[in-house]
């Protein structure tokens, strides 16, 4: 485990922590504040054990690639592009003034705005006692994630001054070798974790070392070329692998099945075949989809059809499972010990396309009620258990997707190698 706030005295001393903050906005209004409460109890903490400041630090998406985005769609739809756009872009998605009043409200404390997360020494030493700010969004400085060890430490020493401790609870982001995630702690003679990287690792390492067995891994989503790390390193430990969702159909083409117009990745064929008979040397059982629920076009109003088989006719695209597919998820998930869920098994955003993922969190949440530990991890799967109401049946459910896939699939995490 690593080395969290508890370990340290904080009493009079200047704490700079990062904190992950990157929520979805609209127009400069939080629209989903689960990062933003899950950081809260760290903070609390912190603040009742009387510190001489409090300064966090977060991004908020990446300033120059969303601006570029934007104007990017905007010349499509045929719109002319001014600089005023793009300030008022920024203003609305990237700047964490409108973020910093939010979170104000659910800590129930003032909390100062600084405009900047570069030169901001003399306000924060002018802070009264326990006094808290929050720094512009450190993405507005290319040296933050510069490839460049010596850019990101010109940048990591100077927020260094601001703390005589960090504290990193950005899980989120424990996966980036970025200035304010893991090089300031070059520069600070403490550094450790907060409530939430604590909780993170205590509850994914063990997926990854040393899991209850029958272990269960349910990893969905688009891309087979996204999770090959992760299905690799989950084959050590895993009894089954059920893969659902588009990377599914890469799987049952390399078998030799047809898949209409499903989703497939032809350059990974081989690389699911190679999958399938590591698996088979394993004794590990892959699920694969035996029935689905098809498609003519990629819409929330399409018309679905029922296919009662493994092959897809030519006209169709997959684009759920069927439910003889749910029974055998039933029966492998129902017997887990520990189960860790990343991706959806379908096109759960569109109504008529949800019910196989659905059914997965329903058995999912029925297992962990059973004594099963389960993990949720990755964007869409997060979505998927607040979508039906299941998170606080989860074991738990994971704030970081880049980091909780990257952390699955064994790798050292920068954000976290450097606590304790």
């Amino acid at each position: 485990m690593i080395k969290t706030v508890k370990d340290v005295d904080l009493k009079g001393k200047r704490i700079v922590m990062r904190v992950d903050f990157n929520v979805p906005m609209k127009d400069g209004v939080v629209q989903d504040d689960t990062r933003i409460m899950a950081a809260l109890p760290t903070i609390k903490y912190i603040v009742e054990q009387n510190p001489r400041s409090l300064v966090l630090m977060s991004h908020l998406g990446d300033p120059k690639k969303d601006v570029k985005k934007a104007q990017e769609k905007a010349e499509k739809a045929g719109k002319t592009w001014t600089d005023a756009d793009a300030e008022k872009f920024i203003n609305g998605k990237n700047r964490l003034e409108p973020v910093v009043k939010y979170f104000a409200e659910k800590l129930g404390k003032e909390v100062k705005f600084l405009p900047d997360a570069l030169g901001q020494k003399a306000a924060i030493d002018a802070l009264p006692e326990g006094g808290i700010a929050m720094l512009e969004n450190t993405r507005f400085h290319k040296e933050e994630t510069s490839k460049d060890a010596a850019e990101r430490d010109t940048m990591a020493k100077e927020l260094a001054t601001y703390g005589d401790i960090f504290v990193n609870d950005a899980f989120g982001t424990a996966h980036r070798d970025h200035a304010s995630t893991a090089s300031i702690a070059k520069f600070v003679k403490t550094s450790v974790g907060g409530f939430l990287m604590e909780k993170e690792v205590k509850y994914i390492e063990p997926m990854v070392t040393n899991p209850a067995k029958p272990m269960v891994a349910i990893i969905g989503g688009a891309k087979v070329s996204s999770k090959i790390a992760v299905l690799e390193s989950l084959l050590k430990n895993a009894s089954a692998l059920i893969i659902g969702g588009g990377m599914a159909y890469t799987f049952l083409k390399a078998q030799g099945h047809t898949i209409g117009k499903s989703l497939v990745e032809d350059d990974f064929i081989d690389t699911a075949k190679d999958l399938l008979n590591k698996a088979a040397e394993k004794k590990v059982r892959i699920v694969l989809p035996v029935d689905h629920v098809g498609a003519e076009g990629f819409s929330a109003d399409a018309a679905p059809v029922a296919v009662d088989g493994m092959d897809i006719p030519d006209n169709l695209m997959g684009m759920d499972v069927g439910p003889k597919t749910v029974e055998i998820y039933k029966k492998e998930i129902l017997a887990a010990k520990s189960i860790v869920w990343n991706g959806p098994v379908g096109v759960f955003e569109f109504e008529n396309f949800a019910k196989g993922t659905g059914e997965v969190a329903h058995l999912v949440a029925e297992a962990t009620a059973n004594g099963a530990m389960s993990v949720v991890g990755g964007g869409d799967s997060v979505a998927a258990v607040n979508k039906f109401n299941l998170a606080s049946k989860m074991s738990h459910v994971s704030t970081g997707g880049g980091a909780s896939l990257e952390f699955l699939e064994g790798k050292t995490l920068p954000g976290i190698a450097i606590l304790g």
